[in-house]
């Protein structure tokens, strides 16, 4: 076959493959897109309705999708609901730990990012019913609860002023403590010191002296960027 032949084929070849990367990334964005849509839905939804009178039709009539479209992207509301958490969780944390890494104290630090976390769900009901509804634990808390609680929380041990068998007993004592204040106080069942007092407690149990867990335990929540922020939907990661 002669070389003019073979160029003009392997030119062609190219560029049909450059069509086909092309249609490949396009389908991607577009799907990212739609993926990102009914996320932001999910959480325009819980900003009306509690969890347990929001259903399908509404998250799709809210992104303005058919059903067939949802399930294309998830298989149950649940699985919706649970990455909804974990990137609005992950992309509040952040803002958080550069707050609580402006603290040396490691117990202070645990203060700051609870009472931080805490006091954003209790002011904004629709993401306080996503942390009451789904937790903070595994895939539906994000990645991140699991690598900056832990770090202070290992801190406050080496330094001698927490006390505990494993991490995850501390761990789990605080994410209890964290998620059910919540409950308690978006359900009404307690005021709003009653997330201080809860963690009080939760320190204490964790081997925190009496007089530092009162002291930390009623410092001023500290100001966030997202303090009295309602759009959590600008936290869900944009498609790349």
């Amino acid at each position: 076959m002669p070389a003019e032949t073979l160029t003009k084929s392997g030119r062609a070849k190219a560029g049909r493959q450059k069509v086909t990367d092309h249609r490949t990334r396009t389908g991607a964005v577009r799907r990212a897109q739609t993926r990102r849509k009914l996320m932001a839905a999910a959480l325009a939804v819980y900003a009306r309705k509690s969890p347990d009178a929001a259903s399908i039709d509404d998250f799709v009539e809210e992104a303005n999708v058919s059903r067939g479209t949802f399930y294309n992207h998830f298989g149950t509301t649940q699985e919706l609901l649970d990455l909804v958490s974990a990137e609005i969780s992950d992309g509040i944390l952040e803002v958080i730990d550069k707050v609580v890494l402006t603290f040396d104290d490691a117990v202070e630090r645990v203060a700051a990012g609870c009472l931080s976390y805490m006091t954003l769900a209790i002011e904004n009901r629709a993401w306080g019913h996503f942390v009451v509804r789904v937790g903070l634990q595994g895939d539906a808390g994000g990645e991140l609860v699991n690598i900056y609680l832990p770090r202070d929380l290992d801190l406050a041990r080496q330094t001698g002023k927490m006390h505990f068998p494993t991490m995850q007993v501390a761990h789990d004592i605080i994410m209890g403590c964290v998620v059910r204040s919540i409950q308690s106080v978006i359900l009404g069942k307690a005021p709003p010191e009653h997330i201080r007092q809860t963690l009080e407690i939760a320190f204490l149990g964790l081997g925190v002296e009496p007089d530092v867990a009162k002291r930390v335990c009623r410092m001023p929540v500290p100001e966030l960027p997202l303090s009295g922020h309602t759009d959590f939907s600008t936290l869900i990661r944009n498609p790349g």
